[in-house]
């Protein structure tokens, strides 16, 4: 899902500082001690004075995240599928390069007017960059040309990489007039990038 925050956890009588993060599949946590837990799992979801409290069959998670308890809880309850977030709408031209993931394809393909595959259509509404080195990023300039002005790339890149990271992505983007806009989790194993021409430059 994307949504991360630094805050107290307690889980199984332990408590650290951390970061909390949910991902497409599961609640996270990384600090003195580690977690996740699956939604699947999940029995119930609840937030109260700042507090987000996630019961499973046999253990309690407790997050300090104050005034986003609340969304978190919500967005845990009510997931927003990952095509929704990546915006992908009816009527829509998306050319893909080097983003094999079935099932976002399949999904793409059900909603979108067009689907491109392995090349770019010139006035794309959305694009999606796969890179798995910072050279890849050197296609964002001619990819600027090819979209609509008011159209968006989506960069995508395996999460954990030291040698590829968010703020290479930003870097890159700096070169050209692309601003980064939103973050999101892909997949349990990718994270995306979405990119913009600034305004003042459409």
């Amino acid at each position: 899902m994307g949504l991360e925050a630094r805050c107290t956890a307690r889980y199984k009588r332990q408590v650290s500082e951390g970061l909390a993060r949910l991902e497409t599949k599961a609640l996270q946590f990384r600090g003195d001690f580690r977690f996740d837990i699956p939604y699947e799992r999940m029995k119930s979801v609840t937030a109260a004075r700042g507090v987000l409290e996630v019961r499973t069959a046999d253990e309690v998670a407790k997050l300090e995240l104050g005034s986003k308890a609340e969304t978190w809880a919500l967005k845990i309850r009510y997931p927003k599928p990952v095509i929704d977030k990546l915006g992908v709408k009816a009527g829509q031209v998306v050319s893909v390069l080097g983003v094999d993931d079935a099932e976002f394809l399949d999904q793409a393909r059900a909603r979108a007017a067009e689907v491109v595959e392995g090349r770019v259509k010139k006035d794309s509404d959305l694009i999606f960059l796969g890179v798995t080195k910072p050279v890849d990023l050197s296609r964002l300039a001619k990819l600027e040309q090819t979209m609509k002005r008011d159209g968006s790339i989506w960069v995508i890149w395996r999460k954990g990489v030291p040698t590829l990271r968010e703020d290479d992505v930003r870097a890159a983007a700096l070169k050209t007039t692309l601003v980064d806009v939103k973050v999101v989790a892909f997949s349990e194993t990718h994270s995306g990038l979405k990119l913009m021409i600034r305004k003042s430059a459409r």
